[in-house]
């Protein structure tokens, strides 16, 4: 892995009206990892992530992405870069097909032989969308709804793809098959940050991690230290 990093938060600060979410958040991605964001509800997780891929817009701080400042680039702009985001919800297009909303995620790009041969690494990776693929994606399950949500970010052929509570809802089974799938993604060549409440999975499967509480990261380390930490074990397994 590279030393410099793929993606730098540093001082990170993000309001909602006269609420302050993040509080000066730190983090860093490195080239090839999964790196997971674990906390609480409300402890501003989703809202780091929405700052990452310009949706929101940080109040102070400085957001670096491949080597630049990317803290006031639009998610346009990041998409185009090489950042790709499988959003918290889902959020696919109901009335569209599965084909449609994976060609959707290619939206930026024009080559069209290359697009046909990566919904086919799509299908690859998901079978239930191949089986699919006719189908408006609003009537399809939870599960098959998120494995759409990351093969259409996948679309974008993303460097950096970031998965916003992808166990969401889903029962354990289909959780299990997610996370093993987000791995051999992972194993392909594309880096990871994983946001997720299910501390334990998450964990099992990032080289690094990160606890965020109340806008602040907390701690840090690597999965299997944060798995180890019984401040961790309390508060996120359970224990």
């Amino acid at each position: 892995m590279a030393d410099l990093p793929m993606l730098r938060l540093e001082g990170i600060e993000a309001w909602y009206g006269s609420i302050q979410a993040l509080k000066g958040v730190d983090l860093e991605v490195h080239e090839g990892e999964i790196v997971s964001l674990i906390g609480s509800n409300g402890a501003g997780k989703t809202t780091t992530m929405k700052t990452i891929h310009g949706l929101m817009r940080p109040k102070a701080g400085r957001m670096d992405f491949l080597g630049q400042d990317a803290t006031r680039l639009s998610t346009q702009e990041l998409v185009r870069l090489g950042m790709a985001q499988s959003p918290e919800g889902r959020r696919v297009f109901p009335k569209m097909t599965v084909l449609e909303n994976l060609e959707m995620g290619a939206f930026q790009r024009t080559d069209t032989t290359d697009i046909a041969r990566d919904i086919e690494h799509v299908y690859e990776l998901f079978p239930r969308l191949r089986e699919r693929k006719e189908q408006q994606a609003g009537l399809m399950s939870g599960g098959e709804q998120q494995m759409l949500a990351m093969g259409r970010a996948l679309m974008a052929r993303p460097r950096l793809l970031l998965l916003d509570e992808p166990s969401m809802g889903l029962a354990p089974l289909v959780i299990q098959q997610i996370f093993d799938i987000i791995v051999s993604i992972n194993q392909t060549g594309t880096t990871v940050l994983l946001v997720e409440q299910n501390a334990n999975v998450a964990l099992s499967i990032s080289h690094r991690a990160y606890v965020l509480e109340t806008g602040r990261v907390t701690l840090q380390g690597t999965g299997a230290e944060l798995l180890a930490s019984d401040a961790v074990r309390k508060a996120y397994l359970g224990e």
